[in-house]
């Protein structure tokens, strides 16, 4: 089936390419979750929009891509979250929780998009998360996830 990207997907591509994919993948993960639109020929207007909308919000060169890394790299990033008494959390911190914690601590504003975990923060303590800037560029946060 001939889709065309909402979003960038890891491993697919980017806003506004037209990529075929399996029939069951479109129809039951990426269409639902608005990843993706059918691709007709009048999505092809789309698909230039689509285009416009993610020249804005990108990074456009490797060297902006370096800058921001170095900002976020440098940002020691504190979040408070709800935990039990074994240091086990009640849920778990999502992509967008970083997000928010990035801005808070005074770092660049991040799309909760292309922050990468890569298992599910469940636990107290140190971890690590990866933050892709550019195809080419990818920056390494360190987040403290500490009791509220």
């Amino acid at each position: 089936m001939k889709i065309i990207l909402t979003h960038e997907v890891s491993g697919l591509g980017a806003a506004g390419d037209v990529v075929d994919v399996k029939d069951g993948y479109a129809r039951n993960y990426l269409i639902p979750r608005k990843f993706a639109i059918r691709w007709t020929k009048g999505g092809e207007k789309d698909v230039a929009q689509i285009r416009r909308a993610r020249k804005i919000h990108e990074i456009q060169t490797i060297e902006q891509a370096n800058a921001v890394k170095a900002q976020l790299e440098g940002v020691k990033v504190r979040l408070a979250v709800r935990s039990g008494d074994a240091g086990r959390l009640f849920g778990s911190v999502t992509p967008a929780d970083v997000a928010s914690a990035i801005k808070a601590a005074g770092g660049p504003e991040v799309d909760k998009r292309r922050i990468e975990l890569g298992s599910p923060i469940k636990t107290l303590g140190a971890h690590e998360t990866s933050v892709r800037l550019h195809p080419e560029v990818a920056a390494k946060v360190n987040i403290e996830v500490i009791a509220a």
